[in-house]
């Protein structure tokens, strides 16, 4: 148990970055009279959202943190946090203000890490996306995961826990009273890599998990479908770190895996320092290691993944088997470095063969960090015409 990095310290953390004088305020209670439900909102305080560490530049937009109900990958009942924000601009389009599920990338899986933290320091790296959503008119709310802003170890790309936050973020942003937003308007998920997934994950499980939800559709940009492949991908890689927050997450969800048990002295160290890095402390750190120099056996930890009980469970976070709820825009580099964009092409057969409404858009940009980038103006479109109500054209 991380008590230094639990919820009294990143709330903390968070009301001194807003500039409240009275760093142990508790959020005010907004919690319902009955056994909380799905995406009911059980605390929420204002917070802030700057464009730079320096915040100098502040969001357009009034932004409350939220502690929100949802559900973990076994069916049990969690509290997730995550950030409402609400456009200063008008909304000019047709219907009520539409709402955007944002599933952030990989941040890590401290509490330091948290999108929520991130977002008030000015040091969250999707930051231009969200404003981008913002000055469209879009209510946003960003979800902070299971364990990441809360007590617990983030279940880092587990696809029914990510996919379930998202969509009860969405829930908790229309039942929040301070932001103001429709409680039944149009919504739509998006995200890029580990939001990529996180995306992806909740077009499918939305017709049977939130199925009130008038969903447009989603925009799942660089998605890992395939953990198996994306780690044989990371194994001596320069991004080697995020097998490392992998391996905690799959170890949160599924403790009777025992994942420290299979490691080595080196390999259970390299978790113990990842679990307090964020992104680009975890890329330097552990740049090109090598799985075969942490594991108790000399096998590479991807040799696991064709045994029991190992493979299933890493098979169950597979996207793609489930037909999606509403139309999908996936956009994957073929140059990506990092999410293999064969897996991302094999998802989207799948959904096809399902009779989903997929487009599949494929870049040729470099890298996975640049594909991201590029993705943008193409999201936005994509976005834009789901709230006016054009019809999606998939490319299956």
């Amino acid at each position: 148990m991380r008590s230094h990095r639990g919820w009294a310290v990143a709330l903390a953390a968070v009301l001194v970055a807003a500039g409240t004088a009275d760093a142990t305020a508790q959020m005010s209670s907004a919690a319902p009279r009955s056994a909380p439900a799905n995406g009911d909102v059980l605390r929420s305080e204002p917070a802030d959202f700057f464009l730079d560490p320096v915040k100098l530049l502040r969001a357009p937009a009034t932004a409350h943190r939220v502690l929100y109900r949802s559900t973990d990958t076994h069916g049990r009942p969690i509290d997730v946090s995550g950030t409402v924000l609400t456009p200063h601009v008008p909304w000019s389009g047709h219907g009520p203000r539409p709402v955007v599920g944002y599933a952030p990338g990989t941040q890590g899986v401290g509490d330091d890490c948290a999108p929520s933290r991130q977002l008030a320091m000015g040091s969250e790296y999707e930051g231009p996306f969200l404003a981008g959503l913002l000055t469209r008119g879009y209510g946003v709310v960003v979800t902070d995961y299971e364990g990441l802003g809360t007590p617990g170890t983030h279940t880092y790309v587990n696809r029914a826990a990510e996919g379930h936050a998202v969509l009860d973020a969405i829930r908790a942003a229309q039942r929040l009273p301070e932001a103001n937003l429709p409680d039944d308007g149009p919504v739509a998920v998006a995200g890029y890599s580990q939001g990529g997934g996180a995306s992806a994950a909740a077009v499918e499980l939305y017709a049977g998990y939130a199925p009130e939800l008038r969903l447009k559709g989603a925009y799942a940009g660089a998605p890992p479908a395939d953990l198996g492949a994306v780690a044989r991908n990371l194994d001596g890689h320069y991004a080697a770190g995020f097998l490392g927050y992998s391996l905690l997450g799959l170890d949160a969800a599924y403790p009777e895996l025992d994942i420290p048990g299979v490691l080595n002295d080196a390999g259970r160290a390299l978790l113990a320092e990842v679990e307090h890095q964020c992104t680009a402390e975890a890329l330097i750190a552990h740049a090109f290691r090598r799985s075969v120099d942490l594991t108790a056996d000399g096998r590479p930890l991807t040799a696991y993944l064709d045994e029991e009980p190992y493979r299933s469970r890493v098979e169950e976070q597979r996207i793609g088997v489930r037909k999606p709820g509403a139309p999908v825009l996936v956009i994957h580099s073929a140059l990506d470095d990092i999410v293999p964009y064969a897996q991302g092409a094999e998802m989207v057969r799948r959904w096809c063969a399902l009779g989903a409404n997929v487009k599949f858009s494929t870049s040729l940009v470099p890298t996975h960090a640049a594909g991201m980038v590029a993705a943008y103006p193409e999201a936005f479109a994509w976005l834009e015409a789901r709230f006016a109500g054009v019809p999606a054209r998939g490319t299956c």
